[in-house]
């Protein structure tokens, strides 16, 4: 028995580090802050929770976090990536920061104009109040930019009261707004409550959302890294959009859904995510011309300065050619 007890042993530790998805070498760890816990970011507990953070030999973190604190912690090499992608492409415009935004989820930007019930049109909102995220925000600039489509000058005839997420929903219940520009899950929660939904900005504008973004020396110093991350996520993206009750159920875990708006959410938005993790380059310029707008910046920056898709493309090709599905 004591030959053969050295032998088992080497066996069954020769069995464990051939194990489909494991490394006998320690995972390389990845941080990743998100400013929510919206349906766009279950990509990432998917990622991790089903393993396609492993294969590749990585340890995801994920911490929730206000965008801004994000994207410097991003910048100060405390992050690696951060979700606030808009963020990220103003610290580019206004500074110059090393930042590229390398993915995003959607290509519609997930924001309804909600109005209380005695209204029925965009017009009817003249000389009243709208909540927004910030009078500054990216999303506020775009209704702005929409509103003279329906006759209004949004400087002249709307008012903007900047509120916290959470805040915005109670005031358009209570009257204190007349309209509020609110999230997917607040939609659901003001029609459930007799509000009306005249506009939904992702129909309006040609932008993005739920972009992520890195530093530049992370792309540089860990491209191979950068490449495993980007297989991963688009792993779980593809999952997303094939299977609807994994992603609920994500959505009930992660986004703390109960199971008929984790549906209704599901069904209202799976349409406006991407396939591969990349948007058009009108699309990155009319993202890159609402930021100068946001800070009155009249340089243009380059497209190649502010994103590299060069990854997730690549991911997804050669997800493609190796016929993986989930």
């Amino acid at each position: 028995m004591k030959k053969i007890i050295p032998s088992m042993i080497s066996s069954l530790l020769i069995g464990v580090l051939l194990l489909p998805g494991q490394s006998a070498l320690a995972l390389d760890k990845i941080n990743v802050t998100l400013p929510s816990k919206s349906f766009q970011f279950i990509i990432f507990p998917l990622a991790k929770e089903r393993g396609y953070m492993r294969e590749e030999g990585i340890d995801l973190n994920i911490v929730v976090m206000a965008s801004t604190t994000g994207l410097q912690a991003v910048l100060a090499g405390e992050m690696d990536f951060t979700g606030s992608g808009s963020s990220a492409l103003v610290a580019v415009t206004q500074g110059n920061a090393p930042l590229k935004t390398v993915l995003a989820v959607n290509d519609q930007v997930l924001q309804w104009l909600m109005v209380r019930p005695q209204y029925s049109t965009f017009k009817e909102l003249k000389n009243k109040k709208i909540a927004v995220t910030g009078i500054a925000a990216v999303a506020t600039f775009m209704l702005k930019k929409v509103a003279p489509k329906y006759g209004l000058d949004a400087n002249k005839d709307l008012t903007f009261l900047a509120l916290p997420p959470g805040q915005r929903l109670a005031a358009l219940q209570s009257g204190v707004v007349d309209a509020g520009l609110l999230s997917s899950e607040e939609r659901f929660a003001a029609l459930d409550q007799g509000m009306k939904e005249i506009l939904y900005l992702g129909k309006e504008v040609k932008n993005s959302w739920g972009t992520v973004a890195t530093n530049d020396q992370f792309i540089k110093a860990k491209p191979k890294l950068m490449h495993g991350f980007m297989r991963a996520l688009l792993k779980a993206l593809r999952l997303v959009k094939q299977n609807r009750a994994v992603a609920m159920d994500a959505m009930m875990k992660f986004s703390e859904l109960d199971r008929e708006l984790a549906a209704r959410t599901y069904d209202g938005m799976i349409g406006t995510f991407t396939t591969n993790g990349v948007v058009d380059e009108e699309t990155q310029k009319n993202d890159l011309d609402i930021v100068r707008e946001v800070l009155k910046v009249t340089k243009e920056v380059p497209i190649e300065r502010a994103y590299d898709f060069s990854f997730a493309k690549k991911a997804d090709s050669e997800l493609t050619q190796a016929g993986w599905k989930p």
